[in-house]
């Protein structure tokens, strides 16, 4: 996989890696061993992570795949909530990566679902075993998960058609007005950092729609309930966002919060689908996890 930017006015003066990790999903540790082993060029030539680029210059990045194409199975205690023959319901922790990424091919759900489990679903390939849907990485919450090509199919069905039925409850800044609603807005990836997606208008980007419900209200924050239409990259976070109402602890689009978090007060709480087999109705809710539950508290004493 190849990338190749050239440089204009806005990004004069910048070191070379701040640039590339503005504009590639990927660390920085590893874009600075990607240059170190010579597959970062700067007009065909070999500069140090610390280069201040210029007008003009023509970067290249070639990644590496990693040596060995295949996860290997890693043994990571998992909270599994249901499973059967067909499936697993389980809830991932903040700071869990779902799959194996550029950069970041150990320590994920993948690693550990090969580590436990003899046979999962591999319609999105071995990186993905078993994985229907994702969460970002310091969301935490219900994830379904596929033993069988045939249980994964029926379940990326029942997501498409909204038959699927996924819930979040989250700390926001600040009160919606309404307090409850649908944010219909297309999300595209941002033009200034890769890392993140932004509103755009609706001939543009891919459509994402969130229903939203407040539940409680605080002073300068409230909880408010999320139910998923569409399952865009980020797409809670991006919404909350553009309403002016971040999600409390998130260190991508939200403001600097009080509390010490490692990661956005965001969970996925509650599922409901039908059993790809028996087709018979099934429901999960958990509770929220302790440092969210923390936070509420502090809030009630207020």
């Amino acid at each position: 996989m190849e990338y190749y930017f050239k440089i204009d006015e806005k990004d004069i003066g910048k070191r070379l890696d701040v640039f590339l990790e503005s504009k590639i999903n990927a660390t920085r540790s590893y874009l600075s061993k990607l240059n170190n082993t010579k597959n970062v060029s700067v007009n065909e030539k070999f500069v140090k992570n610390g280069y201040k680029l210029n007008l003009n210059d023509e970067v290249k990045v070639n990644f590496e795949l990693p040596k060995t194409l295949s996860a290997k199975p890693e043994e990571i205690e998992l909270n599994i909530v249901y499973e059967d023959d067909d499936l697993i319901v389980l809830n991932k922790p903040q700071g869990l990566v779902v799959h194996p990424a550029v950069g970041n091919y150990e320590h994920t759900l993948v690693n550990a679902l090969m580590f436990k489990y003899s046979s999962l679903s591999n319609v999105n390939g071995e990186f993905r075993m078993g994985i229907v849907h994702r969460l970002d990485k310091d969301t935490s919450g219900l994830m379904l998960v596929a033993k069988n090509n045939a249980s994964h199919l029926n379940l990326a069905r029942q997501i498409e058609k909204k038959i699927c039925k996924r819930y979040y409850l989250a700390l926001v800044n600040g009160t919606f007005n309404p307090e409850s609603g649908e944010i219909n807005k297309n999300l595209t990836r941002s033009k200034t950092n890769r890392l993140k997606y932004d509103v755009c208008d609706n001939f543009s980007g891919r459509s994402a729609v969130t229903l939203y419900k407040t539940l409680e209200r605080f002073k300068g924050y409230s909880l408010v309930e999320f139910e998923l239409k569409t399952g865009r990259t980020h797409q809670i976070r991006v919404h909350a966002k553009s309403l002016g109402h971040p999600v409390v602890g998130d260190k991508l689009y939200g403001i600097s919060d009080k509390f010490n978090l490692n990661g956005q007060l965001l969970t996925a709480y509650k599922i409901e689908f039908f059993h790809p087999t028996t087709n018979k109705p099934m429901s999960f809710q958990i509770n929220l996890p302790n440092y969210f539950e923390e936070v509420l508290n502090k809030l009630r004493n207020l």
